[in-house]
């Protein structure tokens, strides 16, 4: 058992290399998702009928889709209509996309959650449409709506590890190739499975810090 937990330490450039893929790649789909969340959410919680109801059912139909399904799609089904993309490409675009559902989701219903006066006080000062959004609904959205918006980046990162059918290398990528070469399953994935668990208590750190700050404003 030693012995399999050195044969990964020495391979743990390969892991580190991994990780850094696997952090990179989060932070790109959970700030893209975050932003395109935000923008379909304004369609969520609009008068307009017709676009809520489309926007609601794109957005119903990338949440019962399974992750691994969309990945798919994007990687092997999207080249049948003449869209490719490379392996990191297809796994960036299908955590945005697949995420940026979840993101409008909840910022829909934080967003129906906020107190009137806030946005009436905004309309009387002339503002509108996304300057009312950006200025006014944003800041105190992004603040109340903090622990479940960290709730769906530990889910990012959890997601990501499927990206690995797709040759990407991130962690969980890196951990197979290892014991694939050294039959070492427990000790490599034992080690994904803990580098995983401190990125998701960064993650959860963060959160902590919006929801003081959250606290403190009210």
């Amino acid at each position: 058992m030693i012995h399999s937990f050195g044969i990964v330490w020495l391979h743990r450039d390969l892991l580190l290399s991994g990780l850094a893929n696997t952090i990179v790649l989060s932070v790109l789909a959970a700030l893209s998702a975050l932003i395109f969340g935000a923008l379909i959410s304004t369609a969520l919680v609009r008068r307009a009928r017709t676009t809520a109801h489309i926007v609601r059912f794109l957005i119903d139909m990338a949440r019962c889709t399974p992750f691994l399904l969309f990945a798919y799609i994007i990687y092997y089904g999207l080249p049948s209509l003449g869209l490719r993309f490379d392996n990191w490409g297809a796994g960036l675009l299908a955590l945005i996309t697949y995420h940026s559902a979840y993101m409008a989701e909840i910022l829909g219903s934080a967003w129906r959650s906020l107190p009137r006066d806030p946005i009436e006080a905004g309309h009387a000062f002339g503002y509108s449409g996304l300057r009312l959004f950006h200025r006014i609904v944003l800041p105190p959205l992004a603040l109340n709506a903090a622990p479940v918006i960290g709730n769906q980046i530990i889910q990012i990162v959890k997601d990501s590890a499927f990206l690995t059918i797709i040759a990407l290398p991130e962690l969980t990528h890196a951990a197979s190739a290892i014991q694939s070469q050294y039959f070492v399953p427990f000790a490599a994935f034992i080690i994904a499975m803990l580098l995983y668990w401190a990125l998701c208590l960064v993650v959860e750190a963060c959160v902590s810090t919006l929801g003081r700050m959250a606290d403190a404003r009210r």
